[in-house]
């Protein structure tokens, strides 16, 4: 009996060459990127937690929307002192924003010119954003530079997007029961630890979380970074009322709204 899409592997590293190569051929393709870091998130969870949700995300929405999972760039672009807890902390390693940029280039260049037709960067790093942007444009120049794609057919096409962006207004109310304090201190908080309790539980020591009041930072950036600006944990806002529960009403309702606008945007199957 062939093989059909349904019993293939989701994640392309699980898949051999040749399936992939058939796979390709069908038209119509869309291989999701999923791209994280590896940054500190406090004592309770690890250093791997932006790529291990992207990814996981990833997976559950390529089930969904009929499309294949690439590995993820699990390195990103600096810790911000605001957004990450900042980049002077033991156990964030990160890349510049050439290394970034070059990197995502590379692996997006690469799937469209072998003749996938959608590439999904699925981004679970703040500070990644725009790089990844600068990426995806410079790959569709490359491509339009080397004459592939867009001839008799429709044109290869990046989406970019942060998860976050698909976290509803009424599951934020019910996660945040006492309202949200905003994305910019989220940061091994409530949301991430919730998605991880739910996702990656045996990752999470919620012993070793810390209550501690949400941090206090300027409207600036200053360089270098004053470490003292920084709570000592690392977070950026306490985990205080995480549990598995919220983590699964966040991950079905961003995986659910997620594959559907791909469906629609890019008429997977």
């Amino acid at each position: 009996m062939p093989d059909t899409a349904a019993q293939q592997p989701v994640r392309l590293a699980h898949l051999d060459a040749h399936r992939y190569r058939e796979w390709v051929a069908r038209g119509g393709s869309t291989v999701i990127v999923p791209a994280g870091a590896f940054e500190q998130h406090g004592p309770h969870l690890p250093m791997g937690t932006d790529s291990l949700l992207s990814t996981t995300l990833a997976e559950a929405v390529a089930e969904r929307a009929g499309a294949k999972v690439a590995e993820p760039l699990t390195y990103g672009f600096k810790s911000q002192q605001k957004s990450g807890g900042g980049d002077h902390l033991p156990g964030t390693i990160s890349l510049d924003a050439a290394a970034l940029i070059a990197q995502a280039r590379c692996v997006l260049t690469g799937f469209l010119s072998q003749g996938v037709q959608n590439v999904v960067v699925l981004n679970g790093h703040f500070e990644n954003y725009q790089f990844l942007f600068e990426a995806a444009d410079l790959a569709l120049g490359d491509l339009r530079a080397a004459g592939i794609g867009g001839e008799g057919g429709p044109a290869p096409s990046v989406l970019l997007l942060s998860y976050w962006d698909y976290v509803s207004e009424q599951t934020l109310a019910e996660v945040y029961p006492g309202g949200f304090p905003g994305w910019d201190i989220e940061h091994g908080g409530v949301l991430e630890t919730s998605l991880m309790l739910h996702l990656r539980p045996e990752l999470v020591d919620m012993e070793r979380a810390v209550s501690h009041p949400p941090a206090s930072l300027p409207r600036f950036d200053r360089l270098p970074v004053v470490a003292e600006r920084t709570p000592e944990t690392g977070c950026l806002s306490a985990p205080d009322g995480s549990d598995a529960q919220k983590g699964r009403l966040l991950f079905e309702q961003v995986t659910d709204d997620l594959a559907t606008d791909l469906r629609r945007e890019l008429g997977t199957a």
